[in-house]
């Protein structure tokens, strides 16, 4: 099983801070990585290194067999499906779903002059529909509930049968219901043996859909736990990741965490 995405000794430093720590890390073809840690431990940076927007201050960074620094990005890119709060600011609000959708097709954000064939149509239909979207082809994206946006998201970071898809906080501002649809979706994602390998950003393990293989836990921008999510994710590395004590309850496929009462 090759390593779709393979990280050494990997540091992004700003204004003489780390945000990444010497990081080495590895995730193979078909896994389905959670990663895990406080605001500011530097998970969005590796998703960014990941996606190859960012490009590491030191170490080496290896995508889908492709080394940063020795590749041209935008013929890596369109293998890489990323999906993130980030990416709404860029899609135009008047545009209608299935728009959104199909324009990860071409790279582009918005509609131009380019052509869709029957085919890409299909496509972004099957994956709206694979989401729960495909009763909303024809709404206006800036209309969209916050659930629904980040469904279509998805459905647009899939577009291009990415071989490795990201996810940076896919359930962040959902209420229960919403958390819970999306949960149960990425679930089934992650359970086909024909979807790509995966990485998912989240502060909860609640948002931990079953499926999900492998934990990276990380604070202060190192690695704390790296492996199988049935070994590696315990209250106990989870009390340090956060810096609290917590407890964890693993009930089937789905996780709860809680904080120890004040004594």
């Amino acid at each position: 099983m090759s390593d779709v995405l393979e990280l050494v000794d990997v540091s992004v430093v700003r204004d003489g801070r780390a945000l990444v720590d010497q990081v080495s890390w590895a995730v193979a073809e078909g896994e389905r990585w959670v990663i895990l840690g406080p605001n500011g431990a530097g998970k969005t940076t590796l998703l960014q290194i990941a996606s190859s927007y960012l490009f590491p201050t030191s170490g080496t960074a290896q995508i889908l067999g492709e080394k940063l620094g020795s590749v041209d990005v935008f013929d890596l890119r369109p293998r890489i499906g990323t999906a993130g709060a980030a990416m709404v600011d860029k899609l135009p609000r008047s545009q209608t779903v299935l728009d959104t959708v199909l324009t990860a097709a071409y790279g582009m954000t918005a509609h131009w002059h380019e052509k869709y064939d029957t085919t890409d149509e299909f496509r972004a239909l099957l994956l709206l529909d694979r989401l729960g979207m495909a009763e909303f082809r024809d709404r206006r994206f800036g209309t969209l509930s916050e659930g629904e946006r980040k469904r279509t998201l998805i459905a647009r970071a899939l577009m291009t049968d990415p071989e490795l898809l990201l996810l940076d906080e896919p359930a962040a501002g959902l209420d229960l219901g919403g958390r819970e649809d999306l949960v149960r979706r990425l679930g089934a994602l992650a359970q086909d043996r024909y979807a790509p390998s995966m990485v998912m950003v989240t502060h909860h393990v609640e948002e931990i859909a079953p499926g999900f293989t492998h934990v990276l836990m990380i604070r202060q921008g190192k690695v704390l736990a790296a492996g199988p999510i049935d070994t590696e994710l315990s209250a106990r590395n989870l009390s340090l990741c956060f810096g609290l004590p917590l407890t964890l309850e693993r009930r089937g496929d789905r996780w709860t965490a809680q904080g120890l009462p004040l004594t």
